[in-house]
This record gives structure tokens, sequence and C-alpha cells, in this order.
């Protein structure tokens, strides 16, 4: 009984790692079409594809930059004056 309940957890594990690693929904609403227009290479996975879009922080849509926590151009100019 206990191999079966150690076995079960470890396959929920398994299962949802991915999804955690994938980021929430709304991240991949707001990002999705950027991730394909400059990160095609890396699609499907998650982490190279979000380095990608933060090193694209400038040309990536504003929306996308908002839920990935990037401040866009605009507010970044302004800061350094």
């Amino acid at each position: 009984m206990h191999i079966f309940i150690r076995l079960s957890a470890l396959l929920a594990f398994i299962v949802a790692a991915p999804a955690f690693a994938a980021g929430t929904a709304t991240q991949r609403e707001a990002c999705e079409d950027d991730a394909y227009r400059f990160c095609q290479a890396q699609v499907p996975d998650a982490i190279a594809i979000e380095k990608c879009l933060r090193a694209n922080a400038a040309s990536v849509s504003g929306a996308c930059r908002a839920e990935l926590g990037i401040a866009s151009p605009a507010s970044e100019k302004k800061r350094r004056k």
C-alpha cells in the first residue's frame, strides 16, 4: 500500500512539473505571439523562451512586457533623466 501511495505521489509530481515551468495562462496568452515571432528556436522550452523574450524586451508587446515584469522602454528613458 505504501508503495502505491509513493508511486502515485511521484507520478503526480512528474505530471505537474512541466505545467509549473510553462508559466501562467495569462503569460502564455500575452506572450505567445512574441514567443513565436522572436524566440521560435526556443519553443517549447519555457525557460529558454522567457530568457529570449527578456533579451528582446524592447521589441515584445507591452502586454508581454507587463506579464514578465519588464519595464517599457519609455519608462526606462524617463527613469534615466
